[in-house]
């Protein structure tokens, strides 16, 4: 009787210890330095320092990124790199979507675009926008939106020639809306009555005939005038 009761205890003890062990089970890596690396936490979380490599597929070139994970979610400055080791891209993460400025370069180190994000709080994720009239940028009321995202395009977006750092394109973003050019009114064709208002530049004959009928009433330009 009395072994029956150790041998039960034993399973049990067995049992448990097995469950916590489980319960607590975690992974990581240690770099060359003895660093953590791409540690993942009793909950499966991830955590700390990781490096994450991507193999080429369906085209697409290979890379490798770096960066810190917070509770499973991407945070602060994270960099990539090409498989050869050349930096090609620099992303900074809010709570896990991208947020503030991202650059993106060539493997020849030049620096082809620039993008802005505005990163969501995911437990709040509610924001004011804007509403924009039609033909300007004129805002003509606000609205609360839920972010269907964590993050948006919100500021300037610039492309720039590979070689040349010329800067060959801009669009700018509020909140996920693309902003409108303010100077796309001038591409929208006139009205008829538009066209008719439109003032005609006046030749040098037509400055000395006004000259020479100053005051006058019921002028007409057929060269005859009616004095009332």
């Amino acid at each position: 009787m009395q072994y029956l009761k150790v041998h039960k205890l034993l399973l049990t003890s067995i049992t448990l210890l097995l469950f916590l062990t489980s319960g607590f089970a975690q992974s990581f890596k240690r770099t060359a330095d003895g660093d953590t690396l791409n540690y993942t936490d009793a909950k499966k979380l991830k955590q700390g320092k990781w490096v994450i490599r991507v193999e080429p597929q369906r085209g697409n070139d290979g890379y490798e990124e770096e960066g810190i994970y917070k509770n499973d979610k991407k945070e602060g400055i994270w960099r990539q790199y090409s498989l050869e080791g050349d930096i090609i891209g620099v992303e900074n993460f809010k709570l896990g979507g991208k947020h503030a400025l991202q650059q993106y370069y060539t493997y020849l180190g030049d620096l082809v675009k620039e993008e802005n994000w505005k990163g969501y709080d995911p437990e709040t994720p509610y924001d004011t926008i804007p509403v924009y009239g039609s033909g300007n940028n004129e805002i003509v009321d606000f609205k609360i939106v839920k972010a269907e995202q964590y993050s948006v395009k919100h500021g300037e977006w610039r492309w720039y020639e590979p070689g040349t750092s010329r800067l060959v394109k801009t669009e700018k973003y509020d909140r996920g809306a693309l902003e409108k050019d303010p100077n796309a009114f001038a591409l929208i064709p006139k009205t008829a009555n538009e066209e008719k208002k439109k003032e005609i530049p006046k030749t040098a004959e037509m400055l000395e005939w006004e000259k020479k009928n100053k005051g006058k009433k019921n002028v007409i330009r057929d060269g005859r005038t009616y004095n009332n």
